[in-house]
């Protein structure tokens, strides 16, 4: 790949962010463009396994990650009502790696965001695509704005509604609605819960992870009937009538809810793209690729990952068509295993499988993680 091209990216996600540090990293001019003017973030925490704890090491913001975050030295898994069923403590998948942890997402947000801009990206805010035009050996793109510009790549990082999705395949079906909803509430870390813990129980998934030295977040999987959002001022309600039954720090934090509690709730979507993830120079990461639930805890690892390998095959390669083919060869099958394996386990969990057949393919598909991407 020749230095100083001139890439666009699309959305300004952990996927574009990660894209555009690692660009940066090649020589290449990057611009980076999101629709909010504000380039917010919205949810409460992530949970950081040990392959995406990985991927942050390779951009350069692990350590900060950690300093802002949590790093947890195993997990342990309960039944609902608070008792414990077993714990593991494991080292990470190499020296210095954590086992797993969690975040603000406002903060990986932000760390991730002054990345971008150190590096050089030039980032432009409130404005996106309205139409991508790929020629033999660039893009024309028009943009919100009525402006319209060429480059040598453009890399569609804008979500599980991308547009850029839309414009390249418009006959490919939406993202579809799996069956359940997440819910995430911050709330208050004590000082003995340094685990992610999971507790078992009811038909429901529900668990915590420490964000930071005095934060944990809650989420939960309940069995939702359709795919629309719940009303603010109705999830405090529903959230604590769905966790009835539960103990531990689950009933503590269902027992202090109310009606201005800070709940995200957001129905469960997923979508793969069959390759080829481009057409032309114009290439899809991150969830306009492979929109995933949050059952392997993975979403974030592979928005990360996207932007690691991408830039290691344009380095690669001599011809972008190359470095472009070369990415969803090396990434396909890794983010269908994700996305097919976490809709899996949500049916299981919707279908009252045992626990332990649970836990045997969540086993099994964090072990083909754990392989180098």
């Amino acid at each position: 790949m020749r230095s100083g091209m001139n890439v666009l990216i699309v959305g300004g996600g952990i996927a574009g962010m990660a894209c555009a540090i690692e660009l940066a990293k090649l020589d290449v001019a990057v611009t980076l463009i999101d629709l909010d003017p504000n380039w917010r973030v919205y949810g409460a925490g992530i949970t950081i396994t040990g392959p995406t704890f990985r991927a942050f090491r390779e951009i350069g913001i692990m350590e900060e990650v950690i300093a802002q975050g949590f790093a947890c030295r195993g997990a342990r898994t309960r039944l609902a009502d608070g008792t414990l069923l077993g714990e593991v403590v494991e080292i990470g998948l190499e020296p210095g790696i954590p086992y797993g942890g969690g975040i603000l997402r406002p903060l990986l947000h932000r760390i991730l965001a002054d990345r971008v801009r150190a590096a050089g990206v030039t980032v432009r805010l409130g404005v996106t695509i309205e139409d991508v035009r790929p020629g033999e050996h660039d893009v024309e793109v028009a943009l919100g704005d009525g402006a319209t510009a060429r480059f040598d790549l453009v890399v569609g990082a804008d979500g599980i509604n991308s547009r850029t999705r839309a414009l390249l395949f418009p006959d490919m079906a939406p993202p579809r609605f799996t069956g359940q909803g997440a819910w995430r509430v911050l709330a208050p870390r004590p000082p003995e819960l340094d685990m992610i813990e999971m507790y078992l129980g009811y038909g429901i998934k529900a668990g915590v992870t420490p964000v930071s030295e005095r934060e944990l977040y809650m989420f939960v999987l309940t069995p939702e009937t359709d795919g629309e959002i719940i009303a603010q001022d109705e999830q405090p309600a529903r959230l604590c009538r769905a966790l009835a039954g539960f103990g531990g720090a689950i009933g503590t934090i269902r027992d202090g809810l109310g009606a201005d509690s800070p709940i995200v709730y957001r129905p469960l979507q997923a979508l793969l793209v069959p390759k080829p993830w481009h057409r032309g120079r114009v290439l899809l990461v991150g969830d306009a690729a492979h929109s995933t639930t949050p059952h392997l805890a993975s979403g974030a690892g592979c928005a990360a990952e996207d932007g690691v390998v991408l830039a290691q095959e344009l380095k690669a390669r001599s011809s972008v068509e190359d470095a472009l083919d070369a990415f969803a060869a090396r990434r396909f099958e890794r983010c269908r295993d994700v996305v097919e394996t976490s809709v899996k386990l949500g049916e299981m969990e919707q279908a009252g499988a045992p626990g332990e057949e649970q836990g045997r393919v969540y086993t099994e598909a964090n072990m083909r993680l754990a392989a180098a991407i």
